[in-house]
């Protein structure tokens, strides 16, 4: 099986900086993409960034400019940089990953345990 290990988040005041990084580990063939979502009490999961397997990044129009996804150089390491936070972005946060397991079984998604990120005005 896989397991998706988050870190970083926290409490910190608006305009603040935190970096969330989530390691994979177990049985792993490949990893294709990775990403970060983020739950607000009462409402749905969201999309907040996500990283191909080759480097391509995409990001939800609210954290543009103010988030950056990376990844090691391993490829199961992925990690969220934010900045200029806001109370709004104030959330659960989960890492995903697509992965391989198995030679001839399709992709899955695995997910983290989440980790809280609290931003206070």
């Amino acid at each position: 099986q896989v397991q998706l290990v988050e870190s970083g988040g926290g409490l910190v005041q608006a305009g603040g900086s935190l970096r969330l990084s989530c390691a994979a580990s177990g049985i792993i063939l490949r990893i294709n993409d990775m990403g970060w979502y983020r739950q607000a009490p009462g409402k749905e999961r969201e999309l907040v960034a996500t990283i191909t397997r080759n480097g391509g990044t995409k990001y939800v129009d609210s954290v543009k400019g103010r988030c950056t996804i990376s990844r090691d150089n391993a490829k199961t390491t992925v990690y969220l940089q934010m900045n200029s936070l806001q109370p709004e972005d104030t959330a659960v946060y989960y890492c995903n990953a697509q992965a391989l397991i198995t030679i001839g079984s399709p992709y899955r998604n695995y997910w983290g345990q989440g980790t809280q990120v609290t931003v206070s005005s």
